[in-house]
């Protein structure tokens, strides 16, 4: 494990970390998110059988770095209201948030949210501390022991950015945003070294980064990036103590079927983004939205040492890629950074929903087709690039 000059010899796969869960998981998280009865034992037992399935699903169709599916949480971002001290759950405010996104398609929204548009369910009411060091645990334990007998290229465990932690809740306790903000950053540093210090990468999950102009219709292109770069400086001194070829950063915008004409673009946040304290650099290039921005690349310079994981496959439709768009979407980026600096990946999760009454927007079946697309494209595009 952790092999890490793997990816100058071939084009690496991996993933941005959540991914479908068993029916019977999912029922028993939804039981815990609303407070209904559920036996602790069975949902133990079940979340470890799923990371052993998911690790050993992911292998299979020739994943090269790998994650627990993100099993035991109920979202990305929740989760850490279950691990942080000086969070209460509130009544939402009645109504949706205003985005560009719902103003601009005002009928496709209508009646349904859409992500971030959604009122806050939780508030800081007191000082914010990391107490989730038991759940961490039983994650990197899980993980561990869903690994047993595999010897993927690296493992990495998703845990939430301090900007996307702190938007999912109304600041009641601290005198500014950006002290609460920090406040959350430096809880949640204790998280990621706890990750780094299992042998695990961690991944830093931050699609507030790029969701934020799209979430703030006031705001212009320069006041957005103003905002992500002081966003940046508090997430670089949460990573302060964590050795960046150890760090994975992963944004994204979030919705996933929708227009999507509201997405800031890559060019607006590509120099920002490799300033940030990590090695690899996750972000979606696999969607009709986003897959021209490859060229971006053209203009930004890459630091050296750092590596592009952009999405060859995306999680914004349920056709399945065929292996030699992968491939081209590899090389064509390659051809710009180097075949060494690219590792191909999804642009986001695919998560199955919690509801049991809801089928998910990209059935299991349909992921894990994209998945084997990915796996193929990969080849095809190391046997282009190394001959």
């Amino acid at each position: 494990m952790a092999r890490l000059d793997e990816h100058t010899k071939r084009i690496l796969t991996t993933h941005t970390g959540s991914l479908p869960r068993p029916d019977d998981l999912s029922h028993l998280l939804f039981a815990k998110m609303t407070g209904k009865p559920f036996e602790a034992a069975a949902l133990a037992k079940s979340t470890r059988a799923a990371v052993a399935l998911t690790v050993k699903t992911q292998t299979d169709l020739g994943i090269d770095i790998v994650s627990d599916g993100e099993q035991s949480k109920a979202s990305f971002q929740i989760y850490a209201t279950e691990r942080l001290a000086g969070i209460e759950a509130i009544t939402p405010k009645p109504g949706e948030r205003v985005t560009r996104e719902n103003v601009a398609f005002p009928a496709f929204y209508r009646g349904g949210v859409h992500s971030g548009s959604a009122r806050a369910r939780f508030a800081c009411t007191g000082p914010i501390k990391y107490t989730g060091h038991a759940q961490l645990k039983a994650d990197l334990d899980n993980l561990k022991a869903g690994l047993a007998g595999r010897d993927p290229v690296d493992v990495f465990v998703p845990s939430v950015s301090p900007s996307s932690c702190a938007g999912l809740m109304e600041n009641r306790f601290y005198k500014t945003d950006d002290e609460h903000v920090a406040a959350v950053a430096e809880a949640m540093r204790e998280e990621y070294e706890g990750i780094v210090a299992a042998g695990f990468q961690v991944q830093i999950d931050d699609p507030r980064l790029a969701m934020h102009y799209m979430l703030t219709p006031g705001e212009s292109v320069e006041q957005a990036r103003t905002w992500a770069a002081r966003r940046i400086e508090v997430l670089n001194h949460a990573l302060r103590n964590i050795a960046p070829e150890r760090v994975r950063h992963h944004t994204c915008y979030g919705i996933n079927l929708g227009p999507r004409t509201s997405d800031m673009e890559m060019k607006h946040l590509a120099d920002l983004i490799v300033t940030i304290r990590a090695r690899y650099y996750s972000f979606e290039m696999g969607n009709p939205r986003h897959e021209h921005e490859w060229r971006v690349w053209e203009n930004v310079k890459l630091p050296e040492g750092k590596v592009l994981v952009p999405g060859c496959i995306t999680h914004a439709s349920v056709i399945v890629e065929h292996p030699d768009l992968v491939a081209e979407r590899i090389v064509r980026l390659a051809r710009i950074v180097g075949r060494e600096r690219v590792i191909a990946s999804s642009d986001c999760g695919f998560a199955s929903t919690l509801a049991p009454d809801k089928p998910p927007e990209i059935e299991p079946e349909i992921v894990w087709a994209k998945f084997e697309s990915l796996a193929l494209g990969a080849q095809r595009a190391t046997k282009e690039l190394w001959g």
